[in-house]
């Protein structure tokens, strides 16, 4: 063998020695496969492989977050499907109908439970809201449902009270949260629950404080007063990539309880006001099946009584005078 070809297979046998070595360090490292310092972040969608027409176009949700399948046999309800009917069971509603049956999850929106602290057990899916939940175990053994704000992770602690400081699932009053905070399941009046911001992904920033009042940049960007004693959980709701998700075909939402929607141009003129006419006419400017506008008529009562809650619409204009 020549000085030629034995310098090479020195050469290739020192590479392989050293690719082994590298092989070997990264097997031990936390985040094998990756650059070091940067931890693996949890994919919300999943795109999935298009075995089926169904398929092709469907963007569904991974669900990392969820803990378990099986929820709190305690704080389950039944609920009725109406189908759109009344109590004359007369159709009041279009559209809707089917769909799997579910079970309502009791939700506490009041965190009136003070100063208990409570260990989150599961994050769980919940078919009634877009928004995961959590189980919450308090201290003295009861348990409780909650909005999962995003984040928020299995055996750790929240609590809700006056005294309770302002992290991630915890509930107080907006005069005890500092300027810059995000939160979520607002209240309107003090003790009754919130009612604001409850969707997935959104939050309201608390933006000032007043001596009555806290002032709040709402999703919409909407500037709001709210009372300063009002509760409010400290976070960003979960499942933020919800307005992500692609159904991929019709059937999903039948599943839900929602039917086809007939469009407003292809009825006829006795069953819609933009029915009717010569080959495919465009309907005139939409409206509703009463005669209502649909665009660029204010919707809102005028003189309500919380416009004087409101400082700015999400256009940034204010109320129009009464």
């Amino acid at each position: 063998m020549g000085a030629r070809q034995q310098k090479l297979k020195n050469g290739k046998s020192a590479t392989r020695k050293m690719q082994t070595l590298i092989n070997t360090i990264a097997s031990f490292h936390p985040f094998r496969g990756q650059e070091a310092g940067k931890k693996k972040r949890k994919m919300a969608l999943r795109k999935y492989k298009p075995t089926t027409a169904g398929t092709r176009w469907r963007i569904g949700n991974a669900y990392e977050e969820i803990t378990t399948n099986v929820p709190e046999k305690s704080l389950l309800e039944k609920q009725k499907n109406t189908a759109g009917r009344n109590v004359q069971g007369r159709r009041s509603m279009r559209y809707m109908g089917g769909g799997n049956k579910t079970m309502y999850r009791i939700v506490d929106f009041k965190r009136d439970k003070k100063n208990i602290p409570a260990t989150v057990k599961t994050i769980e899916y919940d078919p009634n809201r877009t928004a995961f939940i959590a189980l919450l175990a308090y201290a003295d053994g009861e348990k409780r449902y909650i909005l999962a704000p995003q984040g928020l992770q299995v055996g750790q602690t929240v609590i809700s009270g006056d005294d309770a400081v302002p992290e991630l699932g915890n509930a107080l009053m907006f005069k005890n949260m500092p300027l810059g905070t995000n939160v979520h399941n607002i209240e309107m009046q003090p003790g009754n629950g919130g009612i604001l911001v409850r969707s997935a992904g959104t939050s309201a920033q608390l933006t000032n404080k007043e001596e009555k009042y806290a002032i709040l940049k709402m999703p919409s960007g909407e500037l709001r007063k709210v009372l300063i004693k009002c509760y409010a959980t400290v976070g960003v709701v979960s499942n933020s990539d919800h307005n992500l998700e692609s159904m991929g075909k019709a059937g999903r939402n039948r599943w839900k309880g929602i039917r086809p929607r007939t469009r407003a141009v292809a009825m006829n003129p006795v069953d819609h006001p933009m029915g009717g006419g010569e080959g495919r006419a465009s309907g005139g400017h939409p409206r509703s099946r009463k005669g209502k506008y649909a665009k660029g008529q204010i919707t809102r009562t005028r003189g309500k009584g919380s416009d004087k809650m409101i400082i700015s619409r999400r256009n940034g204009k204010k109320l129009p005078n009464k």
